[in-house]
């Protein structure tokens, strides 16, 4: 049985408790990844989306030394507030640093399958996971999210990886790390606000039912890890790729030029490309989120059923 400091929000622990579906949420997108009141709006949204699909949100953050799975309508009010300074960015690395100091977190890709899996939750929906930046044969830059999937048995459902990374790599890393990344519904892997990389999926499955399936079957063998569900943004709600590369082309040599790395990377770019396209990106980033939820509480329903 874990000790790990864990506070159940009364729906969640009720729908674990009766094996009910449950999705788990992470937070970053809330504190860092969206402004205020948007990122409030879009979090109140993926939450009533997962509960239309007959599964039970589990919005994960730490505060006060606890991890909370489920955060009630006042605490997530509370957290979409939190200045991005006075939050820490989670990851596997300062997870227990920030539970120990009492401090706020938000939970990344990475930190929200630990907690996820703590909990008991095996479904976790996201926008896109982290991955390779640009340049990463000079600057080793590499998201924790990729050794997390390949350890922690979480089934990830996200838009693919962010489009501001290097994709060609982040696929070769997960390959070599033994993540199952599986497309659904097409054969070639979607880049976050675009349906289509031209990069061709190594695992195709069309139905919710396999992929909860291919879990349990991970489990049976033993195998490490999770999976990485890949789902296209809807078509209403795309950005093709020859708008949307321009534009993270500028944004990246800005951060380049500004001396921007690590963590704060990702979230000045996802800043600049909005200011760029004029909240596009925005409005795009959201619909994928919800999208992303849809399919989560359905996988997470057949993985209960």
């Amino acid at each position: 049985m874990t000790q790990a400091p864990l506070t159940f929000a009364p729906e969640v622990a009720d729908a674990l408790a009766q094996g009910r579906p449950v999705v788990a949420l992470e937070s970053t997108i809330i504190t860092h990844g969206m402004p205020w009141p948007q990122n409030l709006e879009m979090a109140e949204t993926v939450e009533a989306t997962i509960r239309e699909g007959g599964a039970t949100p589990a919005t994960i953050a730490v505060m006060g030394g606890r991890i909370h799975v489920g955060l009630t309508p006042e605490a997530l009010r509370a957290l979409a507030q939190t200045r991005p300074a006075d939050a820490m960015k989670l990851s596997r690395a300062d997870l227990a640093v920030c539970l120990a100091n009492g401090r706020t977190g938000a939970t990344t890709v990475a930190a929200t399958m630990i907690c996820a899996h703590l909990a008991g939750i095996r479904v976790f929906a996201t926008g896109g996971i982290g991955g390779v930046h640009r340049g990463a044969e000079d600057s080793f830059d590499i998201s924790a999210d990729l050794q997390e999937l390949a350890q922690t048995p979480v089934t990830v459902v996200a838009a693919g990886a962010k489009a501001i990374l290097d994709l060609p790599k982040t696929w070769e890393v997960l390959e070599t790390l033994g993540v199952p990344v599986i497309a659904f519904g097409q054969d070639n892997l979607p880049a976050f606000w675009s349906r289509d990389s031209g990069l061709r999926a190594p695992l195709r499955m069309d139905d919710p039912a396999q992929i909860a399936a291919a879990a349990a079957m991970r489990a049976a063998l033993g195998l490490k890890g999770g999976q990485l569900v890949a789902n296209p943004i809807p078509v209403e709600a795309e950005i093709a790729q020859d708008v949307i590369l321009p534009v993270i082309e500028q944004a990246l040599a800005e951060a380049q030029a500004q001396g921007i790395a690590a963590k704060a990377v990702t979230p000045f770019l996802l800043s600049r490309i909005f200011e760029l396209t004029e909240g596009r990106s925005l409005d795009s980033n959201i619909q994928l989120v919800l999208n992303n939820a849809r399919l989560a509480a359905r996988i997470a329903a057949a993985m209960t059923a």
